[in-house]
């Protein structure tokens, strides 16, 4: 079973989709979700505290900022705008794939995990994740 999911984001953020598969998701097996991006990521956060969300964005904005700090200096490919390259690097270290059992139509995800898009471009996107459930 497969599906895309498309989602708009509005610039660098946290995109919880969880309703989204937990209503697409049916039977027994192993999903699979996959992103289609280069500067985007996937992530399970807790999903009851807002603060969290804020709290994480705020972070990897800290650890790998945009190429207008003199501390990414270094860097060459930045045609794209500031938050070009900082985005890839934070693709490269989160995860683009998230793998999640499915017993009896149900996620088994704990009480407070969420699925989300971590956005991390300035300007709004509109984002595929692919979702593969299978045994």
């Amino acid at each position: 079973m497969q599906t895309e999911f498309t989602l708009q984001t509005n610039g660098q953020g946290l995109y919880e989709f969880t309703d989204a598969v937990r209503r697409w998701v049916k039977g027994t097996g192993l999903l699979t979700l996959f992103i289609r991006h280069t500067s985007a990521s996937l992530v399970i956060q807790e999903n009851a505290d807002p603060e969290v969300q804020d709290d994480l964005l705020a972070y990897f904005q800290r650890l790998v900022p945009p190429t207008t700090d003199p501390s990414m200096s270094y860097l060459t490919h930045t045609y794209e705008g500031p938050d070009d390259m900082p985005a890839h690097i934070k693709a490269a270290i989160l995860p683009v794939s998230l793998t999640i059992p499915v017993t009896n139509g149900r996620m088994a995800l704990g009480t407070w995990q969420g699925i989300y898009l971590f956005e991390h471009r300035s300007a709004p996107h509109q984002r595929k994740v692919v979702a593969h459930l299978g045994n």
